[in-house]
C-alpha cells in the first residue's frame, strides 16, 4: 500500500470515529419535532400544556445534541451547540444567565491579549521577511481600492434597504429608555479622525485595543527591518517568527475555552433582554438580516465566483471564526483563528499578516451597512425627514468615521452616536436600538469577518500567491 492509500485510509477512520451512531441522530429529529410540536400546539392553545413540561422536553432534546458533539469532537459543532444551549438557559434560568457574562469577559480579555503581539509579529515578519517592499505596496493600494468599492456598495444596500422597509416609521416607542450603559460621544472633527489613526504612544495604543494604530506601527516597523544590515535584520526576523508561532499555539489553547465563552454570552444576552422588545423592532432588525443576506450574495458571492474561488471549501475553512465571531459579537475573537485557517486555506502568512489586520479597520461591510441602516431608522422614528442629498452626505461621512472601529462588541454604537450628533438627529432611539444591538451585533460581525477573509483571499490572487488546496498556485 502507498503512502497516498495510506493518507486516505486513516482519514476514513478518522471521519468513521466521528461520525454518531444513527440510532442517536434518529432519536434527536424525533424529539425535534415532538418539542417544536408541542410548542406549537400551546402557542394556539390547541392543547392545555405546564411550563415544566416544556422546559423538560427541551432539555432532552438539548441532552441528545450534546451527546452529538461528542461523537463529533469538532469545535466549530460545540461552539454552535453552545449557542443553542445558552439560548435555552438564558430563557429558563435568567437571573442566573445575566451573572455568566463574566465568562465571555474572561474570554474576550485572553483573545485581546493576543491580539496586539500576533499583528505586530505576523505583520514584521511578513513585510521584512520577504524584504520586497514594492510587493507591500501593491497589497496596500489592492487592498484598499477592493476595501472601499465593497464598503461603499454596502452602505448603498443599507441605505436602500432602510428606504424601502421603512422600518423607523410607526415604531412604538417604549415608555422608559434605559441609557445608563450607552456609551457617552463627544463629535469628532476631520483632522481628529485622521490624527487618530496613527499612534503616539504604542503602548497606549495596545492598552486601548486601538488595532488600526498597532497596524501602522508594525508596518513602519517591518519596513525599518527590511532595511537594515544583515547582522542585525536576521536576529528579528528570527525572533517575530518564533512570536508569531508562539501566539499561534497561544491561540489554540485559547480556542478549546470558547465554546464556555460563547455559551455565557448568548445565556446572557437572553437572560437580560428577553423577546418583548422585540416585537417592536422585529422590523428593523428583519432589515438588517435581509440587507446583510442580500451583500453576501449579491456582492461577496459573484467575488468569489469570478475569481473561481472554492465556495464550499472556503465557507469550510472560515466556519469556525465566523460562528465565534458571531457568538461572542467580537471580531477580534475570531481574528487568531482565521488567520490560522486562511494559512491552511492556501494563502501565504505574509499576506494574511497584511491583509487581515488591516481589514479590520477598513473592511468592516457588515458596520457600515448597518451604520448606514441605523442612522436613517433614527431619523425615521424621529419624525425627521431626510432628503436624498442629505442621506448621501450622511453615507460620505460615515466612509470616513467607520474606520478604525476596533473589533469589540458595541464599538460601532460608538460611531453611531456621533454621527447623530454631528448631524443633528436625537440620540434617544439609538437606546432603543441598544435593546437589540446584541442581535444585530453577531450578524454585522459575522459579514465583517466573512468580508476580510475573502478580501484577503483576493489580493492573494492578485498577487498571484493563492494556492488552492492540494493544487497549484492560482496566477
Amino acid at each position: 500500500m502507498d503512502k497516498s492509500s495510506q493518507i486516505t485510509e486513516k482519514k476514513n477512520v478518522e471521519v468513521k470515529k466521528n461520525q454518531a451512531p444513527k440510532a442517536l441522530i434518529y432519536s434527536l429529529f424525533s424529539s425535534l419535532f415532538v418539542a417544536a410540536l408541542l410548542t406549537l400546539l400551546k402557542s394556539y392553545k390547541i392543547l392545555e400544556i405546564e411550563a415544566p413540561v416544556l422546559v423538560v422536553v427541551r432539555w432532552v432534546v438539548i441532552a441528545q445534541i450534546i451527546l452529538y458533539a461528542i461523537y463529533k469532537r469538532s469545535l466549530t459543532t460545540w461552539i454552535l451547540i453552545s449557542m443553542i444551549v445558552g439560548a435555552e438557559f438564558g430563557h429558563d434560568l435568567p437571573q442566573i444567565a445575566i451573572g455568566m457574562n463574566l465568562v465571555s469577559k474572561i474570554f474576550l480579555r485572553l483573545i485581546k491579549t493576543i491580539i496586539a503581539p500576533l499583528l505586530f509579529a505576523t505583520i514584521v515578519c511578513g513585510i521584512a521577511g520577504h524584504s520586497n517592499l514594492k510587493q507591500v505596496g501593491r497589497m496596500s493600494w489592492k487592498s484598499l481600492v477592493y476595501f472601499e468599492g465593497v464598503t461603499i456598495i454596502a452602505l448603498f444596500i443599507g441605505l436602500i434597504a432602510i428606504n424601502v422597509s421603512k422600518a423607523g416609521v410607526g415604531v412604538t416607542v417604549p415608555e422608559a429608555i434605559n441609557q445608563a450603559n450607552a456609551p457617552e460621544v463627544v463629535p469628532q472633527t476631520t483632522a481628529e479622525i485622521i490624527l487618530h489613526i496613527f499612534p503616539e504612544n504604542i503602548a497606549k495604543s495596545i492598552y486601548e485595543g486601538q488595532v488600526l494604530q498597532i497596524v501602522i506601527f508594525s508596518i513602519l516597523f517591518g519596513i525599518a527591518v527590511a532595511m537594515m544590515k544583515e547582522k542585525y535584520y536576521g536576529p528579528m526576523i528570527r525572533f517575530t517568527e518564533s512570536l508569531a508561532e508562539a501566539m499561534f499555539k497561544f491561540t489554540q489553547i485559547i480556542m478549546y475555552f470558547a465554546p464556555f465563552a460563547v455559551f455565557a454570552a448568548i445565556s446572557y444576552s437572553v437572560g437580560h433582554m428577553g423577546i418583548d422588545i422585540l416585537v417592536n423592532l422585529f422590523k428593523l432588525l428583519a432589515t438588517l438580516y435581509v440587507a446583510l443576506i442580500m451583500f453576501l450574495l449579491l456582492v461577496l458571492f459573484p467575488i468569489a465566483l469570478f475569481l473561481r474561488i472554492p465556495v464550499k471549501k472556503f465557507v469550510k475553512a472560515i466556519a469556525e471564526p465566523v460562528t465565534l465571531a458571531f457568538a461572542t459579537t467580537s471580531s477580534e475573537s475570531a481574528l487568531p483563528l482565521a488567520m490560522e485557517r486562511l494559512e491552511e486555506f492556501g494563502v501565504p502568512r505574509k499576506i494574511v499578516a497584511f491583509v487581515m489586520p488591516t481589514g479590520y479597520s477598513f473592511n468592516l461591510a457588515g458596520t457600515t451597512l448597518y451604520l448606514s441602516l441605523a442612522t436613517i431608522f433614527v431619523a425615521q422614528i424621529s419624525g425627521i425627514h431626510l432628503s436624498i442629498d442629505k442621506q448621501l452626505i450622511i453615507m460620505f461621512t460615515l466612509m470616513l468615521t467607520s474606520k478604525g472601529v476596533a473589533g469589540v462588541p458595541r464599538a460601532s454604537l460608538v460611531i453611531l452616536l456621533g454621527t447623530a450628533a454631528s448631524f443633528g438627529l436625537p440620540t434617544w432611539p439609538i437606546y432603543i436600538i441598544l435593546g437589540i444591538d446584541e442581535l444585530m451585533d453577531m450578524a454585522r460581525t459575522a459579514v465583517n469577518v466573512i468580508g476580510n477573509c475573502l478580501a484577503t483571499v483576493v489580493v492573494a490572487i492578485w498577487e498571484k500567491e493563492y494556492i488552492r488546496p492540494g493544487k497549484e498556485i492560482v496566477s
